[in-house]
């Protein structure tokens, strides 16, 4: 049976502020954004549109392996039949990804120290539940109810941002790295999509997410100019840490084994993997993904103060180039597992 549920422990301190005076005016800004943006699952998705699985779900490009003599042996069945599954299992990891953001942004409420942060974070929370709505809908009424369990790094990832006790710790975990992953897929879906319903979803969804990194530079930066140098050494490790767990270790393996490829040939596909990111012809990785998960991420940490000398070497151990274009990017490495 595949498990459906599982329980973290967590502990954290809850401030019950009760001064309602308008402290940060940038945060009371994206509050109102927030109320002005919110979008309705049911009432504004159309869903009487129909999603064709055999014309497929993402552009065959993003398939792994795709255009290797593995991939090409497969008849034109099989290949509709890989990129559904390959497509599933990769929004049910951003499914469980969004259900785990909206767990730790409920925790945020209690734990940011502003009432203008509480305010933001509240909508974050009903951003996050719709999110994990019009996934979970999409994956069950139009997919067939395809929701793969989640992969083993993202359930690391989020078990210890539900279970930290420091808010910046879940800030700069879920909003400056985990978000930014999710941006850059969202990002690639509403581009590329063969599913035109997908594609409006992905849409949908960005303008949400936009919303969520700007809560981390805006509301981190005092905060981390305030922390003692214990704490930021252990906010430096953690954040290089929820880089490597999105960056590695996010490989279909169930997709291709439900399609009946063997052991042998998986990890031949997982092999081609690594060699397709060095290639020029992976431009959907290059052109959007990269330019998301590297350029923006590196990009937020400066802007909020975190790209020390011991940041920066993190990054550097993980292949990423410290800098805003981040162009000398050792791809191999982020896909290594």
């Amino acid at each position: 049976m595949v498990e459906t549920e599982h329980r973290v422990q967590s502990e954290f301190e809850t401030l019950y502020q009760r001064d309602y005076s308008v402290q940060a005016p940038d945060m009371r800004r994206l509050y109102e954004n927030a109320k002005r943006d919110q979008w309705n699952v049911s009432r504004d998705i159309d869903w009487t549109q129909p999603v064709d699985l055999d014309q497929g779900i993402f552009a065959d490009g993003l398939i792994d392996g795709f255009g290797s003599p593995l991939y090409e042996k497969l008849d034109a069945a099989k290949k509709r039949e890989l990129n559904v599954e390959f497509s599933c299992w990769r929004l049910s990891q951003l499914l469980h990804g969004e259900e785990g953001a909206m767990l730790a942004c409920s925790q945020l409420v209690d734990m940011v120290p502003t009432n203008d942060a509480k305010f933001f974070q509240a909508t974050q929370v009903v951003d996050e539940a719709r999110h994990a709505e019009v996934l979970s809908r999409y994956l069950t009424e139009k997919c067939g109810g395809r929701i793969y369990p989640m992969s083993a790094n993202i359930q690391h990832l989020f078990d210890y941002l539900l279970g930290q006790g420091k808010w910046f710790i879940k800030t700069a975990g879920l909003q400056l790295v985990a978000e930014t992953f999710a941006v850059g897929l969202f990002r690639m879906l509403a581009e590329t999509s063969q599913d035109p319903l997908l594609k409006s979803i992905s849409k949908r969804i960005l303008l949400d997410e936009s919303r969520h990194m700007g809560f981390s530079v805006i509301g981190l930066p005092d905060m981390i100019a305030s922390l003692s140098p214990s704490d930021m050494n252990e906010l430096e490790d953690f954040t290089a840490e929820a880089c490597r767990l999105v960056l590695r270790g996010q490989f279909p393996r169930e997709a291709f084994e439900k399609v009946g490829f063997n052991a042998s040939e998986i990890d031949e596909i997982k092999k081609l993997r690594v060699e397709s990111a060095k290639s020029s012809d992976y431009i959907y990785f290059r052109q959007i993904f990269r330019r998301e998960m590297y350029t923006q991420v590196v990009s937020n940490m400066k802007k909020v103060g975190m790209m020390t000398e011991r940041t920066a070497a993190n990054l550097r151990k993980l292949g990423i180039d410290p800098s805003i274009d981040g162009r000398t990017a050792n791809l191999e490495s982020q896909l290594a597992n």
